[in-house]
C-alpha cells in the first residue's frame, strides 16, 4: 500500500473511509466475482466499494499506477502480444448506453476480446479491450502506437500480416511470428525462440484466476478494463 499510496486522491475537506480498506474490498468482490452486495461487511458499505472503484477507475489512478509500476528492464528486449475471450454475462448488451462497451457477437455469444503486450516474461505492459469479433492484427495496430523500444516480437499466425513485419522492422524489432499456411512466400522464424510464447499464455491463465476477470460482469467497458489493470498491478507488479 506503501507503494501505490502516492497515487490515490489527496483528503480535502471531509474525511473518507480508509483507502486501504475500500481497496481490499474492490479486490475481494474482483477476485471471487461477488456481486457488490456481496462484499463481507468488514470492507465497509458495498455502495462505497463500488463508487470508489468507479471514481478511481474514471480519474485514471489504476492507469497511473500500472505505468509506473510496469516498467520490464532487461526483459523487455523481447516483446510478446496475444489475445483472449473472456465471457459476458447473461443480461449483458452491446449497444445500450452512451458509454462504449467493448461486447460484441461471435460463435461463442457475447464476449470481450483482451488484447495483451508483454514484456519477454510475460508480465502485461499494455492492454485493448475490444468486441470479441476483432481480429488479432487490428488489436495489433492500436498497441503498435506504443510499442516500448526492443529486439524481437513474438506473435502466433493470427499476426502474421506484411505491414506489421514491415512496422516492427522499421522500428529495428525482429519478429518471430510463424506463416499461416496459404502464404505463396512464408517467412523464417526461430522456432526455438517461438516456444517462449508459453509465458504470455500463463499470463492470461492467471488473470482468469479471478472470478471477475474471466466472465464479464460490468456493462461499461472502461470500468471492466481497469478491474482487468488491477488484476495485472497485484499479480505482476506488486
Amino acid at each position: 500500500m506503501r507503494r501505490i499510496q502516492p497515487f490515490f486522491p489527496k483528503v480535502r475537506g471531509r474525511a473518507r473511509s480508509d483507502d486501504c480498506k475500500v481497496l481490499s474490498g474492490i479486490i475481494y468482490v474482483k477476485r471471487y466475482g461477488l456481486r457488490w452486495q456481496d462484499a463481507p461487511a468488514v470492507h465497509g458499505p458495498y455502495k462505497t466499494l463500488y463508487n470508489r472503484f468507479a471514481r478511481w477507475s474514471r480519474m485514471g489512478i489504476f492507469a497511473r499506477i500500472f505505468q509506473e509500476l510496469a516498467q520490464p528492464g532487461a526483459q523487455g528486449d523481447t516483446l510478446m502480444m496475444d489475445s483472449t475471450f473472456l465471457k459476458a454475462h447473461r443480461g449483458q448488451s452491446p449497444k445500450k448506453g452512451d458509454r462504449p462497451r467493448a461486447i460484441g457477437r461471435t460463435k461463442g455469444g457475447l464476449n470481450s476480446k483482451l488484447h495483451m503486450l508483454s514484456d519477454g516474461k510475460g508480465r502485461p505492459l499494455d492492454f485493448l479491450l475490444s468486441p470479441g469479433q476483432m481480429a488479432d492484427s487490428r488489436g495489433a495496430l492500436v498497441l503498435l502506437r506504443h510499442l516500448p523500444t526492443a529486439k524481437r516480437f513474438l506473435g502466433d499466425k493470427a499476426y502474421d500480416a506484411d505491414w506489421l513485419r514491415d512496422g516492427l522492422k522499421d522500428r529495428g524489432i525482429r519478429p518471430c511470428i510463424p506463416p499461416r499456411k496459404k502464404r505463396k512466400k512464408p517467412a523464417r522464424y526461430n522456432k526455438r525462440l517461438y516456444r517462449k510464447r508459453y509465458r504470455i499464455e500463463n499470463a492470461f491463465g492467471r488473470l482468469k484466476d479471478w472470478r471477475g476477470i474471466v466472465t464479464r460482469y460490468e456493462r461499461c467497458g472502461d470500468i471492466f478494463l481497469n478491474a482487468i489493470i488491477l488484476a495485472a498491478i497485484l499479480i505482476f507488479w506488486i
